[in-house]
């Protein structure tokens, strides 16, 4: 599976410290392998991000991404948990 980024998602990236940066690139090296690792807390996700799916990158930290019907993964947001889903 390959993954790709969303605008948001980059301008958010720019945001976050280098060591969650550090974690976000360990994170997605777990997911590119299998991305149902039990370490990414791999789930769906509903109300605005209803057909979302979400990992974790810290214990705060979640990438969201979108599963597209190509297989590849569109990271679209990526924030701290209380920021996301409030």
């Amino acid at each position: 599976m390959n993954f790709v980024f969303h605008k948001t998602f980059k301008n958010k990236l720019k945001k976050i410290s280098p060591k969650d940066k550090d974690h976000l690139k360990g994170r997605l090296a777990i997911f590119l392998k299998d991305h149902y690792h039990p370490v990414l807390n791999n789930h769906a996700l509903n109300s605005k991000y209803e057909g979302c799916r979400s990992i974790n990158v810290t214990g705060s930290l979640r990438a969201v991404y979108i599963l597209k019907e190509d297989g590849i993964a569109l990271f679209v947001d990526i924030d701290n948990h209380p920021n996301l889903y409030k």
